[in-house]
């Protein structure tokens, strides 16, 4: 088996989920969409939420900006289709925390997400790649469906 270094990781994984993003586009029905933008950078993230329960039913954004902005926005849909709100509620600390050097991340726990950790090595992109989950943190507060950390 190949290993690939974290750096080489990084490049594949953001290269692939910004050629080919998942869950890009509007969710229809919604309930809670919210937009937010990093104006630095000007990267754009509409975020739509569709819950099922304390369950996230359905995920998908729209938006625009740099790869690592909507590569990472992709990787949060794909991996939170389905999660409990608690669960999305707990990796979102978990990503912010891995990005401010706080914690390692765990590769097992995080698969591809672990190539996020690339980024912390451009402190200036560490905005870019938390603007999808940083919007979703808000989007659940805003629907009453944050977990209170």
């Amino acid at each position: 088996m190949v290993h690939l270094s974290l750096e080489d990781l990084y490049k594949e994984v953001i290269l692939d989920h910004y050629r080919s993003p998942r869950n890009k586009g509007r969710l229809d029905p919604y309930d809670i969409v919210l937009e937010r933008n990093n104006p630095l950078c000007g990267d754009e993230i509409e975020l739509f939420l569709k819950f099922d329960g304390d369950k996230l039913e359905g995920i998908s954004f729209d938006g625009k900006g740099c790869s690592i902005s909507q590569a990472s926005a992709s990787m949060m849909a794909e991996r939170l289709q389905g999660a409990s709100i608690k669960d999305a509620a707990d990796l979102a600390g978990g990503i912010k925390r891995m990005m401010a050097g706080e914690e390692e991340g765990d590769d097992d726990e995080l698969g591809e997400l672990i190539a996020l950790k690339g980024v912390v090595k451009y402190p200036v992109r560490i905005k870019c790649a938390l603007l999808g989950w940083d919007t979703l943190v808000e989007a659940l507060e805003e629907s009453g469906k944050g977990v209170p950390s």
